[in-house]
């Protein structure tokens, strides 16, 4: 498993498609790069490739990452088994950390083995962009883009370990009063930790925007301001309870780290800052 996708974020995901290429060589290419990255999927077959001057043996389900600058050249060793490519250009993504248009690859090298379900997965995608970039369709660049999404979240997917879920708290989605209910007790029951609406919208299968209107349309106000709220309201009782602590444990108490930030949230909900609460 590679570690470098655990920061991936879906929504910057947003990536360029260039092109789809599906082939069989029948003499060797150009020795080559580019700068933008490239999937080469194997449909079938066998041979060899050179990459950065290392000959490697492929075969089908062999998925390569070509990134920027990796130079590659595809090698035929045998023309009646020759490989069924294929090929497709990716531009404008980019991971936490790496360069643009450059995807991690596995530490073994830029060939991922695919097997199983994820080989079928990727066999499948590959055949839908096929016959999707063979026809004129209205929207045809759009669909081809959400299949090279899918692809690359497969691959993402195949090199990183799931994220497990926490237990002791499950949502059940019924309709969107019962769904804001969940919220506002959960928020109620756990402010002092840290919440991700996104985590909660993945217990309930839901998308964050989704969860985010429907509590919107219910309450009149966003999730994270009606959790800022709430967390305001616990500090005001601790201090007026008569908490001797300093103002960064009663921060951190209501679930902020940064006393800084919490007094000014403080200040503008309350238009006095935390320390004059003990004065009064």
């Amino acid at each position: 498993m590679n570690s470098d996708y655990k920061d991936l974020f879906v929504e910057d995901l947003n990536p360029t498609f260039l092109f789809t290429w599906k082939g069989k060589r029948m003499k060797d290419e150009k020795y080559h790069s580019h700068d933008h990255l490239e999937l080469a999927f194997m449909m079938s077959g066998s041979g060899k490739y050179r990459i950065d001057d290392v000959v490697y043996d492929v075969k089908e389900g062999d998925l390569l990452i070509l990134n920027p600058g990796m130079k590659h050249q595809g090698l035929v060793t045998d023309t009646v088994n020759t490989l069924t490519e294929f090929f497709v250009g990716v531009a404008d993504i980019r991971f936490k950390d790496q360069a643009e248009n450059f995807m991690p690859m596995p530490k073994e090298g830029p060939i991922l083995h695919t097997t199983g379900e994820f080989r079928q997965k990727m066999l499948k995608i590959c055949a839908s962009m096929e016959a999707e970039n063979a026809v004129c369709w209205q929207g045809r660049y759009f669909m081809l883009k959400a299949y090279l999404m899918q692809m690359l979240l497969l691959i993402v997917r195949q090199q990183s370990e799931p994220v497990e879920l926490k237990t002791g708290y499950a949502f059940e989605s019924v309709n969107k009063k019962y769904v804001v209910e969940q919220i506002i007790s959960y928020f109620e029951d756990h402010y002092a930790e840290k919440i991700s609406l996104d985590r909660i919208a993945e217990n309930m299968y839901l998308s964050p925007f989704y969860v985010s209107r429907i509590f919107k349309s219910e309450i009149g106000d966003t999730p994270i301001h009606y959790l800022i709220n709430i967390r305001l309201e616990r500090a005001m009782e601790l201090l007026q309870s008569g908490f001797v602590g300093s103002i960064q444990e009663v921060a951190e108490q209501v679930g902020y780290e940064d006393a800084y930030h919490f007094s000014k949230l403080f200040k503008k909900r309350y238009g006095y800052p935390p320390s004059k609460v003990r004065k009064a």
